[in-house]
């Protein structure tokens, strides 16, 4: 947006102007930050006055901020300078609120180049009045224009999508989960933090006076959890695939083991869990500043995966996406251009993809590919290649090309966006948390989130 300022010369009694501004939970975040002011009245989930509900209530600075942007930006616009300003509140704004801040000259003083001028902050659902009051600045005495866009951009790192899953799964009934080796903080720990958030049931297959003495180290109790006592991780992987068999176990969780050793049992071509497709995993990610969770597959198992594999890889996907709440999931088969070249498979497996679904061989979404990176997340890049399609810029599942650029890309969401990230094994009779030792606890609580949702769907379209 370009901005031009209005000089004192051009000032005039009676010139008004105004903007209008959605407020919003990010704003309290971001302003607790920089003012350093982190009373929790002013925090959308905490309860400040201790009566049970969160406040969320807009700072009175933040409000009378708002009239500081009219007049830096329009009125009398750039090269403004404050000199006073007195605000008197009448009314409080929370987090949501749409305000409306004005302002209007009402006296100049040509000896020093001062304005004075009225302001005041509205809510517009009502059009009350927030505050009111008069600013005295110093007005620009000569023209400058800029662009609001050479602003640097900001991205507040919260985690709303984990958090509305957390929301969406929380009154379920607990899913009963098999915990193989939780014997150290991490794994342990996070099973127990599912458990209290009713996500799941853990049963703890692992050795005993380890897990005993891994919960005296964290302060927790294992009144009422199950523990089933066996030292080696080759008999602790095997009895949670027996309890799957045996009905007790919905869900398996991967704890101090490797995964390799947890999913051999689980492969076994009599008593493994395999369900006909290919088993696959998905991140569940959420980035700071995108509009929806992003999944990414297959990042975890299939290192080269072939066409019929990746067949399998994009179904599941698709599958936890309707799961997880997206209505019509949109996948962008990743490659390192948008055009199919002969000499690149990866472009080729992704058309074919593409075509399949058009003909039914995947369902529940939208597949399209190849796509590049940049035109499968951003819609203007995929305006500016020319591309016309439901999927390009707005891509719910990332389908990568093979195990190394599908771990790549999870990484750098992690470690360079900020992203927190689910991980969920699919393609097994029962949904396995994989959570990697580096996960904090929202991590570990989406995941577990994720499986039971999903379960929920599948076992509500069994009925």
């Amino acid at each position: 947006m370009l901005i031009e300022n209005k000089t004192f010369d051009e000032l005039a009694i009676g010139d008004q102007a105004e903007l209008r501004r959605l407020c919003t939970q990010d704003d309290l975040i971001v302003f607790a930050n920089v003012s350093g002011n982190h009373n929790p009245m002013h925090m959308y989930e905490a309860d400040g006055d201790g009566d049970g509900h969160p406040e969320a209530i807009l700072p009175g600075m933040f409000v009378g901020a708002l009239i500081s942007a009219v007049l830096g930006n329009v009125l009398p616009g750039a090269g403004t300078l404050y000199r006073s300003q007195n605000f008197q509140f009448h009314n409080r704004a929370h987090a949501g609120d749409e305000l409306c801040s004005r302002v209007e000259v009402t006296d100049k003083n040509e000896q020093d180049g001062t304005v004075t001028l009225s302001t005041e902050v509205r809510r517009m659902r009502d059009d009350a009045v927030v505050l009111d009051g008069w600013a005295e600045v110093m007005a620009p005495r000569r023209k400058v224009e800029y662009n609001s866009h050479d602003l640097p951009g900001l991205v507040v790192q919260r985690h709303r999508h984990f958090e509305k899953l957390l929301v969406k799964a929380e009154p379920l009934a607990a899913l009963a989960t098999a915990v193989v080796c939780p014997e150290d903080p991490n794994s342990l720990g996070g099973a127990l933090l599912a458990r209290q958030h009713t996500l799941i049931e853990p049963i703890l297959i692992g050795d005993a006076d380890k897990i005993a003495a891994t919960a005296r180290d964290l302060g927790q109790s294992l009144d009422g959890v199950e523990v089933i006592d066996i030292k080696d991780h080759r008999g602790c992987a095997r009895r949670a695939v027996e309890l799957v068999h045996e009905g007790r176990a919905k869900a398996l969780m991967k704890g101090h083991l490797h995964t390799d050793m947890l999913l051999r049992p689980l492969l076994d071509k009599v008593t493994g869990l395999r369900m006909g497709r290919r088993f696959t995993h998905v991140f569940v990610m959420d980035v700071p500043g995108l509009a929806h969770p992003l999944l990414v597959t297959d990042a975890a198992i299939n290192i080269a995966p072939d066409l019929k594999t990746k067949v399998d890889i994009t179904q599941n996907a698709i599958d936890l996406a309707l799961s997880i709440g997206i209505v019509e999931p949109k996948v962008g088969v990743l490659s390192a251009v948008e055009t199919v070249n002969p000499d690149l498979p990866s472009s080729i497996d992704a058309a074919l993809l593409s075509k399949m679904a058009d003909r039914g061989q995947i369902t529940g979404g939208l597949v399209d590919g190849p796509l590049a990176m940049d035109n499968a997340v951003d819609i203007a890049a995929a305006r500016t290649k020319g591309i016309v399609s439901p999927v390009a810029g707005r891509a719910d599942i990332l389908v990568v090309p093979n195990l190394d650029a599908g771990n790549m890309l999870a990484k750098q969401l992690a470690y360079l966006s900020h992203a927190e990230s689910a991980g969920v094994l699919l393609g097994a009779r029962v949904p396995v948390i994989l959570n990697s030792r580096a996960d904090d606890d929202m991590a570990r609580l989406a995941s577990c989130a994720v499986a039971a949702l999903h379960h929920e769907r599948l076992s509500g379209a069994a009925k």
